[in-house]
């Protein structure tokens, strides 16, 4: 297969439709030093965090190779790029402005726009100061106003170069991931931290917005939430309650205060202890409109029901057939979930932020043959476009991830760029799935459009 296949009616052939690639600071730019430490730098140091004992010092090299890799992004034909600023690059510990740190940036959306490429700029892709840690990090409800001091700084400095912002990436991610079992950076563990730092982070992005609205208020201003779909392992009643009660605690908990002012109901079930703090009007807050929200998809998830007291569900392991990072290949599921958000909320214009697959890539004499991936691509593009066929509003879709990078606690032994990165030259080699992508895309720019 040298291209994706879409119906030839799709809405996804359009012009009008986003296609783009998508980075994240702490993945990608290396050079460390010329930065704060952030959360990332920490937990990296501490032994056991990181599959391969690796780090983000280097990753792959961006910092110094941005201009190559901004050819290498136009050499794909995307509409967009999705990248991240690093917090702790762009501002000093008093609060003031690192110019080197925003002149980084500055150049690449110049550089970007030169090229005729969207820039989505993410804010906060997981990257906290480390100093702000030190302090109580997400724990801390200061953290959403140093948040909204950092997104003021960024929004004057970039001035018209950005087409779109997001405050935050996958606050699930971040809180739970982070700050419950703590497998991610800052890896503290405990139930009664998660809701917690969920709450401030949720906060951050309300309080983020209305600097959005007031600084660039022609740029397409959002949030990106990740979603894992999450299915009953049988037809039992106690299943099904167990699978909507991972999907309150999972899912739902991020997305009904952007659209309803209010947490889910599996809230009032939780002990006080675990409960967040809040305060009066942050939901008027944290409910602020929003131009779009983005979704990041890979897989689902099945429940049953909970095998220990105080537990609301059992989570099961990944079925088959799976990718390289053990992630099931579900891509119904992924029409599933914008139908059913569809449903519930009334939604602004959505557009996939991430969607793609680690696979166990090699390179064979200059080329990656992942097939493997091209048919996860093909597979949840359609599952996008058969979202649309149903009235779901989808403006785009970004494919996870432009190249191969720190893939966080399992350093870089998964793969899951469409460009392959050899981390001891840097050099960059574009896959069969990059090359699919380039060509769907020049496709539907040749056209005749309906």
């Amino acid at each position: 297969m040298n291209k994706y296949q879409l119906p030839t009616n799709s809405k996804m052939l359009s012009k009008e439709f986003v296609y783009g690639v998508a980075t994240a600071s702490f993945q990608i730019e290396g050079a460390s030093q010329q930065r704060l430490p952030c959360i990332w730098d920490t937990f990296c140091a501490t032994e056991g965090k990181i599959a391969d004992n690796s780090n983000g010092d280097i990753a792959c090299d961006h910092f110094n190779r941005w201009q190559d890799d901004i050819e290498l992004i136009d050499s794909l034909g995307v509409d967009a790029y999705r990248l991240s600023i690093s917090w702790p690059r762009v501002m000093h510990q008093d609060g003031s402005a690192n110019q080197d740190g925003l002149n980084f940036y500055v150049n690449i959306l110049d550089g970007l726009k030169a090229k005729g490429i969207k820039a989505y700029v993410t804010l906060y892709h997981w990257d906290l100061p480390q100093h702000l840690e030190d302090n109580g990090g997400w724990l801390n409800r200061e953290t959403a106003y140093k948040f909204r001091d950092y997104v003021d700084l960024v929004t004057k400095a970039f001035g018209d170069r950005v087409h779109s912002y997001a405050t935050l990436n996958e606050p699930f991610c971040s809180a739970f991931l982070g700050y419950e079992v703590g497998v991610h950076a800052p890896g503290k563990v405990g139930k009664e931290y998660g809701r917690k730092a969920a709450h401030h982070l949720l906060l951050a992005h309300g309080l983020g917005m209305q600097v959005l609205q007031t600084n660039s208020p022609n740029t397409l201003n959002g949030i990106v939430l990740n979603f894992t779909p999450c299915y009953p392992r049988s037809e039992k009643l106690e299943d099904t309650k167990a699978a909507d009660y991972a999907d309150q605690y999972i899912n739902q908990w991020y997305i009904k205060p952007l659209f309803h002012g209010t947490y889910p109901e599996i809230l009032q079930e939780l002990p006080l202890a675990h409960q967040p703090d809040i305060h009066e009007g942050d939901f008027d807050i944290i409910a602020q409109p929003l131009d779009f929200l983005g979704i990041n998809f890979y897989t689902r998830l099945t429940y049953s029901a909970p095998t220990q007291a105080g537990e609301f569900y059992f989570e099961h392991e990944h079925m088959t057939p799976k990718t390289d990072i053990g992630w099931e290949i579900y891509p119904a599921a992924l029409t599933g979930l914008l139908t059913s958000l569809n449903e519930r909320y009334e939604l602004p214009p959505i557009y996939i932020t991430e969607n793609g697959a680690a696979m166990a890539d090699e390179i064979e004499a200059g080329e990656v043959h992942d097939l493997d991936r091209l048919n996860y691509y093909q597979l949840h593009l359609n599952a996008v476009n058969k979202a649309i066929e149903q009235g779901v509003d989808i403006h785009g879709y970004f494919a996870w991830s432009l190249m191969d990078n720190f893939e966080w606690a399992e350093g870089y032994l998964k793969r899951f760029g469409i460009v392959y990165v050899d981390y001891k030259t840097q050099q960059r080699t574009i896959k069969r799935s990059g090359l699919a992508y380039k060509a769907l895309i020049n496709e539907r720019n040749t056209q005749p459009q309906q």
